[in-house]
């Protein structure tokens, strides 16, 4: 199967995106750089750059999570002027959790808020903020076990988008005809979609403490604990100042279950109730609604109608450093697609395949392509239409293990790069809601990311060699 691709060239925005991130740990100024060069060497001219940012951003899927980051920046505000964050952290104090007791239970929550990738990191990291910065827990660890029981429980569970987008992509290929086949190819591939099982488990294990933090996760912990310091010294937090600044209204009582508890169930309910209604988890709608409820129930309290409104602009202030990071990243996924990044690494993987390695390729190709372009369903949609009819061609069109390890594969690695790419917005997200520094973030989750990488490429390797 032919691709269309500039050839080799077309990694040249990723690498350079990725390369400054981590040289200059300024990922705004990196993927700025990207996107010039990438429109320059695309043939789109100095123009190019500005048009290339304004196509990204005129996309529904860009409105979506830019709105989702605003309204749940807005919450956080609410959150705070309310003081229900404050009082919620001090109920939890008083509980006398432990280090590691405070980290298992963002593991949990994380697990538990399953239905939305975007979402739970978010929810996970303003939630347990305070709570991990009391416990002298590093925002790079926080914003870890935040990303990790992201993406990669959402792929796991039969009830989430992701589901249904993969599913989507396998009816009609081999023998998958109808919806009812891709539910129960999806089903018999969650225990083979060994990357994101390893992922969580690996942070429930780092967590309490079985296995040992190591790499540049180790320092990161070792200053929080030592030095009382949870982000390094010249970090630069991917949220606004004022929303770290700012201090509770002062006249009135702080009340968690109806400024914290309700909105956090209103959520939860809309986005789970819409999903087994209409099919679809109507998450942004969840939020903006909850907004509404928040600002109603302010007003109730007695915060003046100023305060209220001020709160909500400082809130919007508050998500502008993630949105614009968001902005430039859709920017290089954008011309990572015209340039054929994804089909260019796929087309040169395609001469060595046979069916003992066809799943541990695929993984691979996919972690590439996610990691490469910060997208795992443009992943997805670029690979599964490929390593299905080509796991079909070696099984005469029959369902088999080969079929489901590479329905598994391909998801997996789609999963590993949308949860430890500088590009990808779950990563984006995962440094807003924790309050970290966006690149000690990527850099302190990798080598985790890398070792549940290596863990399911092997398992593929095995299963290729011995059971297919």
């Amino acid at each position: 199967m032919e691709l269309e691709t500039m050839g080799w060239i077309s990694l040249l925005p990723a690498i350079i995106a990725i390369v400054l991130s981590f040289a200059t740990k300024n990922t705004i100024v990196a993927l700025l750089v990207a996107c010039f060069v990438g429109t320059l060497v695309s043939g789109q001219g100095l123009l190019g750059l500005p048009t290339i940012i304004k196509e990204a951003c005129g996309t529904t899927s860009f409105s979506w999570v830019m709105l989702l980051n605003l309204y749940i920046a807005i919450i956080v505000a609410f959150f705070h002027k309310t003081g229900a964050i404050q009082a919620f952290s001090d109920w939890v104090h008083n509980k006398n959790l432990s280090r590691k007791g405070t980290q298992l239970v963002a593991w949990v929550l994380g697990i538990f808020v399953y239905f939305s990738d975007s979402f739970s990191p978010l929810f996970v990291g303003t939630v347990m903020r305070d709570i991990s910065d009391r416990a002298k827990i590093s925002k790079e660890k926080l914003s870890y076990i935040a990303d990790s029981t992201a993406a990669p429980v959402s792929v796991l569970v039969p009830v989430t988008g992701w589901a249904a987008y993969l599913m989507s992509l396998a009816v009609g290929v081999g023998c998958i005809v109808t919806q009812d086949d891709a539910q129960a190819l999806f089903l018999k591939a969650i225990p083979l979609n060994f990357y994101p099982l390893f992922a969580v488990v690996l942070v429930g294990l780092v967590a309490s403490g079985i296995v040992k933090d190591y790499g540049p996760m180790k320092k990161a912990e070792k200053r929080a604990i030592e030095e009382g310091k949870v982000l390094r010294d010249g970090a630069t937090p991917l949220i606004g100042k004022e929303l770290i600044e700012m201090k509770p209204y002062e006249g009135i009582k702080p009340n968690v279950a109806l400024n914290f508890v309700v909105p956090v169930v209103m959520i939860i309910t809309i986005a789970l109730g819409t999903f087994f209604t209409l099919g679809s988890a109507k998450t942004m709608e969840a939020f903006l609604y909850t907004c509404i409820f928040m600002a109603v129930s302010m007003l109730i309290q007695g915060i003046p109608f100023k305060e209220v409104m001020e709160t909500v602009t400082v809130g919007i202030k508050s998500g502008v450093p993630a949105v614009t990071l968001l902005a430039l990243a859709y920017s290089v996924n954008a011309l990572s697609k015209t340039m054929g990044t994804a089909n260019f690494i796929v087309s040169s993987c395609s001469g060595f395949l046979t069916p003992a390695v066809l799943p541990a390729i695929i993984f691979v190709v996919a972690c590439i392509m996610a990691f490469a372009t910060g997208s795992s369903w443009g992943t997805f949609a670029i690979c599964m239409p490929i390593a299905l009819p080509l796991a079909f061609a070696y099984t005469d069109g029959q369902l088999t293990t080969l079929v489901v390890a590479c329905f598994a594969a391909v998801a997996g690695g789609g999963v590993f790069g949308d949860h430890c790419s500088p590009l990808s917005d779950t990563t984006i997200l995962a440094s807003t809601g924790a309050g970290a520094d966006h690149i000690d973030h990527v850099k302190t989750q990798l080598p985790y990311s890398l070792t549940c990488g290596v863990l399911a490429f092997i398992g593929y390797l095995i299963l290729g060699f011995t059971s297919l």
